[in-house]
């Protein structure tokens, strides 16, 4: 909304942005962001789901109409623009817990202790990419920040990422900033988080822990980097808590997940980053953000048909007010994510299936009652307003066809708009026979991908960590 408020003003057109209260701070974050400051914000007092109609008329009446005349009427006072250092300047000087000290109160940490960024720290980054260090990578919101070489490797100091990952951290950070990921929604309501998941040998060369225990803490290099996306988030696209960053919630930062190359390669079964153009044996990463996730515990069966059955349960169970990004908010953007133990998988592909035929049994099989869904549309959530049916978007052309293809209300829907929308990724023990399904977080986090590029002498410095 404030954005096209702000392309209103440069026009020339007053406005008056309507922002409800719990949200005016990040609203006036998100208008320095863009270049406004000062930018006319009207309060709306409250949250309009839970008011009487009376209660809703006197705080508008009251608080929010007056707001609107005066923004409409009247030049907001001037707001001075913060100056910051440049990125090779050196901001403080002290001991290890004086740096801390100081970069928590600016808000640069996540609370815990950093890896102070000295110069010569981060010069030893910049060795592992051809790219120079002031090599914009993209620029990301709220704040509408460059992202560069140089403050990528900062955040890794800080993270406690070796320097040899540099390659993974740049691909990242333009993943990032691919506009249909949309890292403006990082600090959205549902508090979701984004799991990065690599594929390629690099993640094996860079001892990326693809098995037992993938999505836990531990592993240096799972474990660095996905706290390295979250202070990029916050020093780089410019999320703060309690600011920017209005997550009912949250939850802690994701590690970050590798495949199971071998087990792919054994199976036939393309990576994930296949979903971007990728192949097996190339290194890319993977970016999408979920808003939640459950395990499948003790998984039966000596065939896919004896196992999918509950795959696609789990898949259906997990997905609630999510689906509006199937069918609604934004048409077929829900991408939900089953990751396979590698006994599955090999189990699965045994069978005779392949991926893709995984993912059609997922679409059939994956469904859940279209009153069900209709619920999460516009009766439990008002999320989709009007009480909306299925079959009346599909007959309308906003839905489609497999929506509509009768009017009972206990007819079986599938959970996303095609079978190409699910994700499926091979990791974890194995030894075990389960799985693990993450409900997506749609448009307001969309999957995408990125290609990593090692620099020229890559095996060289590779030898040398040795």
């Amino acid at each position: 909304m404030l954005r096209a408020s702000a392309a209103a003003e440069a026009a020339g057109i007053p406005t008056a942005s309507l922002v409800c209260d719990g949200f005016l701070g990040q609203g006036r974050s998100t208008a320095a962001g863009i270049g406004m400051p000062n930018i006319p914000l009207a309060q709306v007092t409250g949250h309009v789901d839970v008011q009487t109609t009376d209660e809703l008329v006197s705080n508008i009446v009251g608080v929010t109409v007056p707001a609107v005349i005066k923004a409409l009427t009247e030049d907001p006072p001037p707001v001075a623009s913060p100056t910051e250092p440049k990125p090779t300047d050196v901001v403080f000087q002290g001991t290890f817990d004086e740096v801390n000290q100081y970069f928590y109160e600016n808000g640069w940490t996540d609370g815990l202790p950093i890896v102070p960024p000295t110069l010569e720290r981060v010069q030893a980054f910049l060795k592992f990419t051809d790219l120079p260090q002031d090599t914009v990578l993209g620029q990301a919101q709220p704040d509408n920040r460059i992202a560069t070489v140089w403050n990528a490797a900062v955040n890794g100091v800080m993270a406690g990422c070796k320097p040899e990952y540099m390659p993974v951290m740049v691909a990242a950070i333009q993943a990032m900033c691919d506009e249909e990921y949309g890292v403006e929604h990082s600090g959205n309501t549902p508090g979701a988080e984004t799991l990065l998941i690599l594929n390629g040998p690099i993640a094996q060369e860079l001892g990326f822990n693809a098995e037992q225990g993938v999505l836990r803490d531990g592993i240096m290099a799972n474990t660095a980097l996905g706290r390295w996306w979250r202070l990029c988030l916050k020093n780089i696209a410019g999320f703060r808590h309690q600011q920017t960053d209005k997550a009912t919630f949250g939850g802690t930062w994701k590690v970050a997940m590798a495949e199971n190359e071998d087990v792919l390669q054994e199976i036939g079964w393309p990576p994930m980053a296949a979903e971007f153009g990728y192949k097996l044996g190339e290194n890319a990463i993977s970016i999408a953000r979920f808003t939640g996730g459950d395990v499948v515990t003790s998984v039966f069966g000596d065939k896919a048909e004896s196992i999918l059955p509950y795959l696609a349960d789990a898949l259906a169970r997990i997905s609630a007010w999510q689906l509006v990004f199937t069918v609604g908010m934004s048409t077929g953007t829900y991408r939900p994510l089953l990751i396979i133990s590698p006994i599955l998988a090999r189990t699965i592909a045994k069978s005779g299936w392949s991926k893709d035929q995984v993912k059609d049994y997922l679409f059939e099989h994956a469904r859940i009652p279209a009153q069900k869904f209709e619920k999460y549309m516009g009766e439990y959530t008002n999320l989709i307003p009007g009480r909306r049916t299925l079959y009346d978007m599909a007959q309308k052309g906003e839905a489609p066809p497999v929506f509509g293809v009768s009017d009972d209300p206990e007819r079986l829907v599938p959970i996303v708009c095609e079978a190409k929308d699910f994700l499926i990724a091979v990791s974890g023990d194995p030894g075990r026979t389960n799985a693990y399904v993450m409900s997506h977080n749609g448009q307001l986090g969309y999957t995408v991908g990125a290609g990593i590029k090692t620099p020229q002498n890559w095996p060289a410095l590779l030898d040398d960590l040795d």
